[in-house]
């Protein structure tokens, strides 16, 4: 008697149920070779159907897992890419680093994180270094900020690097979203409501993304030849909304605000509302991001939607094309944000 208890198992495929089940294990109970396995294992098109679903049986009865080292060992691929993030807290770096696992899942590659505290040149090194000792094939770096364009310059690398957020800048490749044509884009539909001006609670100044809001809002205005208020500067949260609000209602001539993100103009909202300023009746209000609570704020808010999911899956084809083709380019992507209409907008009362 097997002392296991498992005689039908051992007898279908020979495996000591001591151990992890191995390529041979699977190959032996699905009556193949090991090489049949492994191009099963990589989806290779030169298997029969037949033969393709008998070794994808053997592996579910197995519970048959690829050991991932011993396969870097052979191919001197690790199929693991390293991402630098920064304040994953934000709504914005936090569902980068979702978009990029997801599209990395797809792309058949694994993920490993180095968060920062900071994006300067020492600190990106050494987050680039401690990924490079885990033998990644490239790096992707979250860089939202204005230092990180500097850092991204000075980072000693043999490996390809791509960043998310850069905008236009650096000399590496990136993606991003369009900052400036959505905020281009909200600032119009304001002024096209019949509004004389739009006035702008920003972001933080050494923020890429704030930067390209801002300048899209200030296109719109003098291209329409409408004034150019004074910004007003906020650092990303519903507080500083809430301040911003409280400035904004010494004007009486406000009737509409752009804010560079949702949270603000979650604190915006409320700074209005408590003065019974009406919205969108007396003033219109338009957010940035469409975070997944946008539309419960009371009201339901206008903003500018970014795909995450698409700027992950962008920038890391951007990664794998070079990690595939064993060179560094300097390519650019831009991801076209889309303005999501919702009750805190409507037309200036005649």
């Amino acid at each position: 008697m097997n002392p296991s208890g498992n005689e039908d198992a051992v007898a279908a495929g020979n495996v000591d149920t001591g151990r992890q089940p191995v390529m041979a294990d699977v190959a032996r109970l699905a009556g193949v070779s090991h090489q049949t396995v492994s191009r099963v294992l990589n989806d290779s098109p030169h298997v029969k159907e037949q033969t393709r679903d008998r070794v994808l049986a053997a592996i579910r009865e197995l519970d048959y897992h690829p050991n991932s080292a011993a396969r870097a060992l052979v191919t001197r691929r690790s199929k693991t890419l390293g991402v630098v993030s920064f304040d994953t807290t934000l709504y914005g770096p936090a569902s980068m680093l979702y978009g990029i696992e997801q599209a990395a899942r797809s792309a058949g590659y694994f993920v490993s994180i180095a968060s920062v505290r900071s994006l300067d040149a020492r600190s990106v090194q050494d987050a680039v270094d401690r990924l490079r000792d885990q033998a990644v094939e490239g790096v992707l770096v979250i860089a939202p900020q204005t230092s990180s364009v500097g850092a991204l310059a000075q980072v000693s690398s043999a490996v390809p690097m791509v960043a998310l957020g850069s905008g236009a800048h650096g000399r590496i490749s990136g993606a991003a979203v369009d900052n400036e044509s959505g905020a281009l884009a909200a600032t119009r539909y304001l002024l096209e409501l019949g509004h004389r001006t739009v006035h702008h609670v920003a972001g933080p100044a050494n923020w890429l993304d704030a930067q390209a809001r801002q300048a899209g809002w200030r296109t719109a205005l003098e291209s329409a030849g409408a004034p150019v208020p004074e910004v007003v500067p906020g650092d990303w949260s519903a507080r500083s909304g809430y301040q911003a609000g409280l400035r904004l209602l010494a004007d009486p001539e406000v009737t509409a605000v752009f804010c560079a993100n949702d949270h603000m103009a979650l604190g915006l909202l409320r700074a209005l509302n408590e003065a019974g300023r009406g919205i969108p009746a007396a003033v219109s209000v338009v957010g940035f991001d469409d975070i997944p609570e946008a539309s419960y704020f009371t009201p339901p808010l206008t903003t500018v939607r970014q795909d995450f999911g698409e700027l992950g899956r962008r920038g890391l084809e951007l990664l794998v094309a070079e990690v595939e083709h064993g060179s560094r380019g300097r390519d650019r992507v831009l991801v076209a944000p889309e303005l999501v209409l919702r009750r805190s907008t409507a037309a200036v009362r005649s």
